[in-house]
């Protein structure tokens, strides 16, 4: 009887240590709850007035939660099946695509881009350094300009390099630049014989059961897709349907997909590269280089990018936007779990996708989310108050542009003219951005693109443009008409 008490003693004492040496996120499946998720992610979208959200949630390989949010453009409710774009998250799939191929021997990574691609060249000896891990580490040097000529092909789109310089030498530091994944993107079509969409079809998307994920090539296509609606930009804490910005993102932004789908992504992301079937899409050692930090960076590895020190838990992430859609997904490798948020509005002053996912995750850390300001809402009410005065203040100078001009109208041109000075520099700033920027380069932007990338700021703007043109139109017109009544 004493050995049996002695023995049933050591199990407990033996239980109680390996349940007290268990990390304490591993307890967090405990803590998470579904119904405080969907508290959560509700009153975000009510308090920052964002139109709709999906989200998934992964532990171990398992999905846990997927569910959809509010609506999209077309008023029909949005779920966890509905296609929104993943943007800049398309990159990490990109990255994924390359693997594979190096698993397979096609490609190596420290091999010049060139050995693959040489067709393909810069204005720049440099570029016959760039290797592949540079490319999908952002340590090529490939500068990342905001205006670019229009292309409607992934070959053309990687044309419009041939005159480009690097701004940093090979391997040297972090840059991030959407050209390194167009290139990617370009590399894979050449090394494995197939379009870079078909490649993600058959290789990775089909594998993984993602039957509702397809890659564009231009934003121009999204309207012509069945099943993806417009996203929404947003504008005084609501938000308003708008058209995508078009531009050629293969590669680097240019995957559709749904919150159930990222579901399957992101469980092959913790189930050690395995889809539900079991079968491993990529080794263990390339996947676990894909989550290491890369020579000349110590923030992104090869498709995925690293939370700062100060974030806990520490995440393995990719953040996405483009101009009506925004998405986060982030692998938390200490507790086993993964979420992924999808956004059908795009917001210039803050990644909401970013902040939700972190309050999902404190959620299944056993923590109560932190609540911040509605900081994009202040800002845009704000500046919706600026422009209010502004408008008010413009009407009064029109009122008294002829009472401006007649105290003026002994004063020679020159000095007339310095007076007009302060209210032209502003107008011909905003009429350079809103006229000539769109313009440069023959790129496919529009005006109306440009207000669609911050909505209150371009307003502001135009109020400012438009007041300060009529202003000085009617300033210089009463000048005129003074002289010639005093001539007369």
């Amino acid at each position: 009887m004493r050995v049996k008490k002695s023995f049933i003693f050591l199990l407990m004492i033996n239980l109680l240590l390996t349940l007290c040496s268990v990390p304490l996120s591993a307890h967090s499946a405990e803590a998470f709850d579904t119904e405080d998720v969907d508290e959560y992610v509700m009153n975000y979208l009510e308090k920052n007035g964002l139109p709709g959200a999906a989200i998934v949630i992964v532990k171990d390989g398992n999905v846990l939660y997927e569910k959809g949010f509010g609506h999209d453009s077309d008023g029909k409710p949005l779920t966890a099946k509905s296609k929104i774009g993943i943007a800049s998250g398309s990159k990490p799939f990109t990255a994924f695509a390359v693997l594979q191929l190096v698993d397979e021997g096609k490609v190596q990574l420290d091999d010049p881009v060139i050995y693959y691609l040489s067709e393909l060249t810069l204005d720049d000896e440099r570029w016959k350094q760039v290797t592949v891990r540079q490319l999908l580490s952002h340590t090529s040097g490939l500068p990342n300009p905001t205006i670019v000529a229009p292309a409607n092909t992934l070959k053309k789109g990687v044309e419009r390099l041939q005159d480009w310089e690097l701004q940093s030498e090979p391997g040297e530091k972090y840059l991030y630049s959407n050209a390194n994944y167009w290139t990617l993107a370009y590399l894979v079509e050449q090394m494995s014989g197939m379009s870079f969409n078909d490649y993600l079809t058959q290789k990775v998307f089909l594998p993984l059961g993602m039957t509702d994920s397809i890659s564009l090539v231009n934003s121009g296509e999204i309207e012509k897709e069945k099943g993806i609606s417009r996203g929404y930009v947003t504008l005084y804490g609501t938000a308003v349907p708008w058209t995508e910005l078009e531009k050629m993102f293969s590669g680097s932004g240019s995957i559709f997909t749904t919150a159930s789908d990222m579901g399957k992504w992101l469980s092959l992301h913790t189930n050690e590269g395995k889809n539900d079937k079991g079968k491993s899409l990529l080794s263990q050692e390339l996947l676990t280089e894909s989550y290491s930090p890369q020579p000349g960076s110590d923030k992104y590895g090869l498709g995925w990018s690293f939370s700062s020190p100060n974030i806990q838990p520490p995440r393995i992430s990719h953040s996405g936007s483009i101009s009506t859609f925004q998405s986060q997904q982030d692998i938390v490798p200490t507790s086993g779990y993964a979420v992924a948020v999808l956004l059908n509005s795009f917001t210039a002053t803050l990644e909401h996708p970013y902040e939700m996912s972190s309050g999902i995750i404190q959620l299944t850390e056993g923590h109560d989310p932190e609540w911040k300001a509605s900081t994009p809402k202040i800002i845009d009410l704000s500046l919706g108050a600026l422009t209010l005065v502004y408008f008010i203040l413009g009407i009064r100078g029109i009122r008294r542009s002829k009472t401006w001009s007649d105290k003026r109208k002994q004063h020679p041109v020159w000095r007339f003219s310095l007076r007009l000075i302060p209210q032209l520099i502003p107008v011909m700033g905003i009429g350079w951005l809103l006229f000539i920027v769109p313009t440069l380069k023959d790129n496919s932007s529009t005006m109306m693109d440009a207000f669609g990338l911050y909505p209150a700021a371009m307003i502001f703007l135009a109020i400012v443009f438009i007041f300060g043109l009529v202003l000085t139109f009617l300033r210089v017109y009463y000048r005129i008409s003074l002289s010639r009544d005093s001539l007369l």
